[in-house]
């Protein structure tokens, strides 16, 4: 399985932020212009933008569609995206607008049927579903709403149903470890990977440097999301790639 390194940018009011564990009362902002950039992302050889609207996380009613199809259209990067993602005609719109895959979080803890007809509907190579995970009492639960609450089903219980009706893209947040740079837990990820060898996963939270993107990769993992530790030079994004 090849890996990918996504250059994440999220977007809150207009401008590139980085939330600490998901948490919007703890925001750093970095840079007014997304566009800028996720085209210096493309200048440093990115392939893939990850692409979040914090906004509509919290709230619905995605707000990215002219930056989406902006970088789009200019044909440098592929982009998945997501953040209030609700509704069937959500899912097309983002894709008409130019999205390479599109994410589907909240929904696909509390609806997973209808996620999973969504798969069938749109193809597997066309949807991702994100578990953004936090423990509580030994169990990975998905954090829902903007990561306001938290699900009842378990992660690796979804992570099944999705895996037998179709997934073939999965990224899992670990929560605390968002926007901490304290490391990834490769625990979470080789349980992952051993519900579902065939989901190409995507590891989320913790990535500080070239030795956490060495430690996803070598779980099996399918790629890894790059946020604050690009934005804060902690780790430039042509190390990332050449490893």
């Amino acid at each position: 399985m090849s890996f990918t390194c996504y250059p994440a940018i999220d977007v809150r009011d207009g401008c590139v932020v980085r939330l600490r564990q998901g948490d919007y009362a703890q925001e750093t902002r970095y840079d007014p212009d997304p566009h800028a950039c996720a085209m210096r992302f493309a200048d440093a050889g990115a392939t893939w933008l990850h692409l979040v609207d914090l906004d509509a996380a919290r709230a619905g009613g995605y707000t990215l569609a002219p930056l989406l199809r902006r970088i789009a259209d200019e044909g440098r990067l592929q982009v998945q995206t997501g953040g209030g993602v609700r509704t069937r005609e959500d899912i097309a719109s983002l894709l008409d607008a130019g999205a390479t895959r599109v994410v589907i979080g909240s929904l696909a803890a509390e609806n997973p049927a209808l996620v999973a007809q969504w798969i069938e509907d749109f193809g597997a190579e066309r949807i991702v579903v994100a578990l953004d995970v936090r423990v509580d009492q030994g169990r990975w639960l998905p954090a829902i709403r903007g990561w306001t609450r938290n699900a009842s089903a378990d992660a690796l219980g979804l992570l099944v149903f999705h895996r037998d009706h179709g997934l073939r893209h999965l990224l899992c947040t670990d929560v605390a470890r968002d926007g901490m740079l304290s490391g990834i837990d490769p625990a979470l990820y080789t349980a992952l990977r051993r519900c579902a060898p065939e989901v190409a996963i995507q590891v989320s939270g913790g990535v500080r440097d070239v030795a956490d993107v060495r430690a996803a990769r070598t779980t099996g993992c399918a790629g890894a999301i790059l946020g604050r530790a690009l934005l804060d030079g902690h780790l430039s994004l042509s190390e990332a790639l050449a490893c």
